[in-house]
């Protein structure tokens, strides 16, 4: 089916998994650390004092994923949506007025389960459950809101402040999310989509065993797809929390890297679509060994290129790989372990993700403080993306000939 034919047909449930995935930019990395510096400044906080009080929250937000997650398994998105919209909004207010440390880990605990987690998890379990013939379509055109937020929200942030205080601008975040976010995506997601009859045989005939949470976990081939699963979050979180400080040290103005993000999320969302339509043709399994590629020659740029022109080629290849694996996280689950009990093992999943973003800015600060290169610690991330493609790779054919033997 072609793209805007499938887009038309699915108009309702695409656009709220869309929106699910955009205002969760209120709880991602990207979005907070444009306050990382007055935030820093108003606590007395250093870069690694921040790293860790991030860490701790985030890692809070990863232990509760797993339990709160599974409730997408056993209520509607609709009724969902209208739990952790709310949740997120009222994190968004108390960000603004807050005066205390403790508050502050309290909140940015908030932020991120109900913005990363939840709204990631929830767009993307809808996905993965409503669709099965063209789930890597669903699933791509659904989670470039993530891009969208990521080129939109960082120059409207930057116009705010001119007249806005960084505390005023959460709150007005909060109201976007109460009176704009809540109504539409309640509205648009009410009603559940049901496959077709031909979805329905087609899905019958592939025979995807429904892997229970506590059978993915005994499975080895689980933990190893990890290894490669977890480094985009990891790296890219851990890069976008100290852009300040990479900034600092390149000498690079912060309107113009802003601009990049615009670039970036274009290439983001061109190849989240191209990874759609190679997944619905080859299998998500069968992009594993790939998707990574891009991401090691983004380090390996960033690394090399000081001038502020290289932090296009950096954000373009971050964009590459950030199309790929976006779409591929949200296809793979399903694809390998069936879509019955999908939010059980995706919370699981995001949870290992979220602790993976909790732990590169705390480790990362912890290390420029004490003086160790940055741009070697991104050099080092790039050797490790060459090192788990290679892992893939073998990983990729076990689990291609296990869903073979078991057909």
């Amino acid at each position: 089916m072609h793209y805007f034919s499938f887009i038309r047909q699915n108009f309702r449930w695409l656009l709220g998994g869309f929106l699910l995935t955009f205002f969760s930019s209120f709880g991602q990395t990207f979005f907070i650390s444009l306050s990382g510096g007055a935030i820093r400044e108003e606590y007395g906080l250093s870069n690694g004092e921040f790293g860790l009080t991030y860490m701790f929250a985030t890692l809070g937000s990863a232990l509760t994923l797993p339990f709160l997650g599974k409730i997408v398994d056993h209520i509607t998105v609709a009724k969902t949506v209208l739990i952790i919209i709310p949740a997120l909004a009222f994190a968004s207010v108390a960000m603004g007025y807050s005066h205390s440390i403790i508050l502050l880990v309290l909140i940015l605990y908030l932020l991120r389960l109900f913005g990363q987690g939840m709204m990631t998890h929830t767009s993307m379990t809808a996905m993965g459950k409503w669709y099965s013939t063209q789930r890597g379509r669903a699933v791509s055109i659904s989670v470039v809101g993530h891009q969208a937020g990521e080129a939109f929200l960082p120059i409207i942030y930057s116009a705010a402040l001119l007249v806005f205080t960084w505390r005023e601008t959460w709150s007005l975040s909060a109201a976007f999310l109460l009176f704009v976010a809540l109504p539409a995506i309640y509205f648009l997601m009410k009603v559940e989509r049901v496959p077709s009859d031909a979805e329905v045989t087609l899905s019958a005939q592939s025979k995807v065993k429904n892997w229970t949470r506590a059978e993915v976990l005994r499975d080895g081939y689980f933990w190893a797809m990890l290894i490669a699963v977890l480094a985009p979050s990891f790296i890219g979180t851990t890069l976008f929390f100290h852009q300040d400080y990479l900034l600092e040290l390149r000498g690079w103005n912060k309107l113009e890297f802003s601009i990049s993000f615009s670039f970036m999320a274009f290439l983001t969302f061109m190849f989240a679509l191209i990874a759609g339509h190679l997944v619905d043709r080859f299998s998500a399994t069968a992009m594993l060994p790939y998707f990574l590629l891009p991401l090691a020659a983004a380090c390996t740029a960033m690394w090399a290129l000081e001038s502020v022109s290289g932090s296009y080629i950096f954000m373009g290849l971050l964009g590459v790989s950030y199309g790929f694996s976006s779409t591929l996280f949200g296809a793979l689950w399903p694809e390998i372990y069936g879509p019955k009990y999908l939010g059980a093992v995706r919370s699981i999943i995001i949870a290992m993700m979220v602790f993976g973003t909790a732990i590169g800015p705390g480790l990362t600060g912890y290390l420029i403080d004490i003086g160790v290169s940055y741009p070697l610690q991104i050099l080092t991330m790039g050797i490790y993306c060459l090192a788990a493609s290679v892992i893939m790779l073998f990983v990729s054919r076990k689990i291609t000939a296990r869903r073979l033997a078991d057909s």
